[in-house]
């Protein structure tokens, strides 16, 4: 297989996560642009084109900034703990079990497939994620 020890078997966990995480964030927000706009951001597109154009585009470089302060800065992998462990970020929902860590693994894994539907459906027939159901 593509681990041939622990060490890389974590370091493809920790990534498979992470990757997973933001396609659930990045799918839900394609959807999501596709039915509500930002004050600002009227007259860009509501598909996956949308950061390319004016204000869209400037969200889209503000949005990428963001990313890289908290990856750089606040979500360091603690060795110590299992992989994509950062802490409870919503502390009246505790429960990091090996069911939830499965689940969200699984759910991280149909995100990312979803994302690149939406992606490439969008691009090919110019609508956005929402329009594409009906």
């Amino acid at each position: 297989g593509f681990s041939t020890d622990a060490a890389k078997f974590r370091d493809f966990r920790e990534k498979e996560i992470k990757h997973g995480r933001l396609a659930m964030m990045g799918a839900l927000g394609m959807l999501t642009q596709s039915l509500v706009q930002l004050p600002g951001m009227e007259g860009v597109p509501k598909g996956v084109t949308a950061c390319t154009v004016g204000n869209g585009q400037t969200g889209f470089l503000l949005t990428i900034g963001i990313i890289a302060a908290l990856e750089a800065a606040v979500f360091q992998q603690d060795p110590n703990k299992e992989p994509g462990n950062f802490g409870n970020p919503v502390p009246w929902f505790n429960d990091y079990s090996n069911e939830m860590r499965s689940k969200e693994l699984n759910n991280g894994r149909i995100a990312m497939f979803s994302a690149v539907g939406i992606i490439a459906s969008s691009l090919y027939t110019g609508k956005a994620a929402i329009e594409q159901l009906g």
